[in-house]
């Protein structure tokens, strides 16, 4: 079977709440480069091929789907495959705009279909005739001056097109973007989430924390016991999560102790580490759809599934891998230096090093893991040169069986 590549990229919202991917499918004649969409006739294959053997709901779980598609695509028979409501075709702006391409994707919008305008950085004639059929303008804000970005937002406020700020890379350019109006956003400063800034801990998640601590050294159940019923919400959340999951048993689960006995330790332990990225907004949106968990929950299975690979019979370093993941992300969520996290919990040396500066094996994974995220292709290439024992796609169907994961545990705790 021909083999399928996956990029990336997460689109937020202005709470910080994953909203869509931006889908990068490469092959292997394509795939040296950040530039996947110049052979044409191998995107309209590729995606294909991704919905037909990926299965696109592993790849987006309750997402959006933005992916980039070419004047070929677009007049083939191949787009009616794409499921409208689930997909945001992107139509890149540099290139030319024929009256043709604009009258099929007017038809297509009739039919339901969705566009954006992608890497817009000035106007022209060719924009302003297609803005018609385009529902999202996405507004490469990297290199452009301040006068222009503001003029380029006003013009388009004029319509009713949502604006996504693309290639944010810095905390002062969000900041810029989110005041000018953008809806949606993207780029390294959000892909790369431990630049999010300003979270404090908070005391649910220094009980979590504490919580985790006493799981990891083994302590009594009688003290996990004491420190859950201090949390009253957490004991609720353990109980009905431990009944979603164990639906054949004859009664409900109402203790907490009966929770942790059936849950047992290792997987009492992931679910804390999974609740620490939770939000605590009041709103009954999908905790799951908060980008840095989702982000931390497929490193950790992702880690576990490259350690599995490297050592099928080595149950502890595969637990060692899945929790370096998830508690890579742990210092953005708790304001604490990751250096104070780790003399929290004592974890070893070789975690250690992963964690704080990216050394070690498990360090080199979780660098490829990072650079997989942002779609880094010769990063992930030489890393995966330097491990020896994954290439491209195999990496890719590791990354589709971690989001499978990712989005089922997100099912399970609604």
């Amino acid at each position: 079977m021909e083999k399928i590549f996956l990029g990336k990229q997460p689109i937020l919202d202005r709470n910080k709440n994953l909203v869509a991917f931006e889908l990068l499918f490469r092959t292997n004649e394509t795939a040296e480069t950040a530039d996947f969409d110049d052979d044409l006739s191998a995107t309209a294959n590729v995606i294909v091929n991704a919905y037909g053997n990926l299965g696109i709901q592993n790849v987006l779980g309750q997402q959006r789907g933005f992916i980039n598609v070419n004047k070929e695509f677009i007049m083939s028979d191949v787009i009616g495959l794409l499921p409208n409501k689930h997909v945001v075709l992107e139509i890149d702006s540099s290139k030319q705009l024929d009256n043709e391409l604009i009258a099929q994707c007017a038809e297509l919008k009739k039919a339901g279909h969705q566009f954006a305008l992608d890497g817009v950085v000035s106007l022209n004639e060719d924009l302003q005739r297609i803005l018609p059929v385009i529902n999202i303008i996405k507004i490469d804000v990297s290199n452009l001056a301040e006068k222009e970005l503001v003029n380029l937002v006003n013009h388009f406020k004029r319509w009713p097109v949502l604006l996504l700020a693309e290639k944010v890379e810095t905390h002062e350019l969000a900041n810029q973007c989110m005041e000018l109006g953008f809806e949606m956003f993207q780029g390294y400063f959000y892909a790369k989430p431990e630049k999010i800034s300003g979270k404090r801990a908070d005391p649910a998640k220094l009980s979590l924390l504490k919580l985790l601590t006493l799981v990891m050294s083994d302590s009594d159940i009688e003290e996990i016991d004491k420190e859950f019923k201090r949390q009253p919400g957490l004991s609720y959340n353990l109980m009905r999560m431990v009944n979603s999951v164990a639906c054949g048993l004859p009664q409900k689960v109402n203790s907490i102790k009966q929770s942790i006995m059936l849950l047992g330790r290792k997987q009492l332990q992931r679910w804390i580490q999974l609740l620490l990225y939770t939000t605590e907004s009041s709103s009954n949106s999908d905790s799951m759809a908060n980008a840095l968990l989702k982000t931390a929950a497929a490193r950790g299975k992702l880690m576990e599934l490259i350690a599995t690979v490297e050592r099928p019979h080595d149950k502890n370093h595969q637990e060692r891998a899945f929790m370096v993941g998830i508690l890579s992300l742990l210092d953005t969520v708790l304001g604490i230096d990751m250096q104070q996290i780790i003399n929290k919990l004592g974890i070893p040396e070789d975690m250690s090093q992963a964690l704080l500066s990216r050394e070690g094996r498990l360090g080199q994974e979780l660098k490829l893991i990072e650079a997989n995220e942002t779609g880094e292709v010769t990063i992930i290439r030489s890393l995966l040169k330097e491990l020896g024992f994954l290439d491209l796609g195999e990496l890719t169907n590791l990354e589709l069986e971690a989001l499978g994961w990712v989005n089922r545990i997100g099912e399970a705790t609604n």
